[in-house]
C-alpha cells in the first residue's frame, strides 16, 4: 500500500464519495416519509449501503493523507419538510441512480491498479448490483416494473448484404434492431424519472436562477422523451409512461438549492454517457443524428449549470494535475 494512488483511482474515489454524500441526504429524507413496509426496507438498504461506502472512501482518503471531500451535508436537507414524492417514486428513483452508480463502477474497474482501491470498487459494484435487483424485485412485485418490448427470435443467422441497412432518413428503412430498442427504452425511462424529480425540484427551488435552470431541465427531459419515444412508436413499439403523478403538491423544500443543482448536473452529465453508449451501438443514421442533437442540448445545459454553481460558490474542485507553467513562473 506504499504505492501512490493514480489519477484514475483518486478521481473515481472522489466521484463516488461526492455522489454518496448526495445520496445520504436524499435517502435520509425519503426514509422519513416512506410508509410502505417493502419500499421502506429497500430505501433503508440503500441508505445503509450509502453510509457504508462513505465510511470506506473516508478511510481510503485519510490513509492517503488526502483531504476528504465535503460534498453535501446535513445542512443541505430538511428532514422535517413535508413529503414531496410518493413511496412508489422512491423505487423509480433508486433504479435511476443505481444505474448511474453502476456506470461509474464498471468504467473504473479496468483502471484500478492498487489492490485496496480495486477491492473497494468491486465491492461497490457488487453491492449496487444487489441493490438494483432488490429495487426491480419490489417494482415487479407491485406490478410497476416496465420491460422493453419483445421481438421475434431469429429463425437463423443472417448477414447484412446492403448499405441501405444504415438508412434512416431516405429510401428503404429497416426496423429497429434489438440494441437500438433496448437503449431507446432505457434512455426514455431515465428521462421519465428525471422529469418527475425535476417537477418536484421546480416546485420548491428558492433562487430564481436555480428555479429557471431546473424548469429548463424539466422541459428538456420532456423534449427528449418525445424525440426518443417517436422512434419506438413509429414501429408500434411501447414506451414507458410518465410518472409525474407521483410528485406531491408541496412547495416547501426538503433540499437546498445547492443539492438540487448538484443532483441534476451530475445526472445530466451521466446522461451524456448513456446517450453516447446508445449512439455507439446504433446502426441507423436517423437515430445517430437524434442522439447527436440531444447530446448537444445536454452539453450546453450542464455547462450553464456549472456556471450557476460557480457563481454561488457551490462547486467543489476535484483533484487535478500540477500546473507546471505556474510553478516555473514562480
Amino acid at each position: 500500500m506504499n504505492k501512490k494512488m493514480t489519477s484514475a483511482e483518486i478521481g473515481k474515489l472522489w466521484t463516488v464519495h461526492m455522489g454518496n454524500t448526495l445520496s445520504k441526504c436524499v435517502l435520509s429524507y425519503f426514509l422519513q416519509h416512506v410508509e410502505d413496509p417493502e419500499i421502506k426496507t429497500v430505501v433503508n438498504d440503500a441508505l445503509n449501503l450509502t453510509n457504508d461506502l462513505l465510511e470506506r472512501t473516508d478511510h481510503l482518503f485519510k490513509n492517503e493523507n488526502s483531504p476528504v471531500p465535503i460534498g453535501l451535508t446535513e445542512k443541505d436537507v430538511d428532514l422535517d419538510a413535508p413529503r414531496l414524492y410518493s413511496d412508489l417514486f422512491y423505487l423509480y428513483y433508486l433504479k435511476y441512480v443505481t444505474k448511474a452508480g453502476l456506470s461509474i463502477y464498471s468504467t473504473a474497474i479496468p483502471l484500478m491498479m492498487r489492490e485496496d482501491v480495486k477491492e473497494f470498487i468491486l465491492y461497490s459494484n457488487s453491492n449496487t448490483i444487489e441493490l438494483i435487483n432488490k429495487v426491480k424485485g419490489a417494482l415487479d412485485k407491485k406490478g410497476y416494473l416496465q420491460e422493453p418490448a419483445t421481438i421475434p427470435i431469429p429463425e437463423n443467422v443472417m448477414y447484412i448484404s446492403k448499405q441501405s441497412y444504415l438508412n434512416g432518413f431516405l429510401g428503404e428503412v429497416r426496423p429497429l434492431h434489438a440494441l437500438e430498442i433496448a437503449h431507446l427504452f432505457d434512455n426514455i425511462e431515465n428521462n421519465i424519472t428525471s422529469k418527475a424529480l425535476l417537477t418536484g425540484f421546480t416546485q420548491v427551488a428558492k433562487k430564481d436562477d436555480v428555479k429557471s435552470f431546473l424548469l429548463r431541465g424539466k422541459k428538456m427531459a420532456m423534449h427528449h422523451i418525445q424525440q426518443l419515444s417517436e422512434k419506438l412508436s413509429k414501429e408500434d413499439l411501447p414506451s414507458p409512461p410518465l410518472i409525474d403523478d407521483l410528485v406531491e403538491a408541496s412547495t416547501i423544500s426538503p433540499f437546498s438549492d445547492k443539492l438540487m443543482m448538484t443532483h441534476k448536473i451530475d445526472m445530466f452529465s451521466m446522461k451524456i454517457r448513456t446517450y453516447a453508449n446508445a449512439m455507439s451501438l446504433n446502426g441507423r443514421r436517423d437515430i445517430g443524428a437524434t442522439y447527436g442533437k440531444l447530446l448537444f442540448d445536454i452539453g450546453r445545459y450542464v455547462e450553464d449549470g456549472a456556471n450557476i454553481m460557480i457563481d454561488h460558490g457551490w462547486m467543489e474542485q476535484p483533484p487535478h494535475a500540477v500546473n507546471r507553467d505556474q510553478l516555473g513562473s514562480n
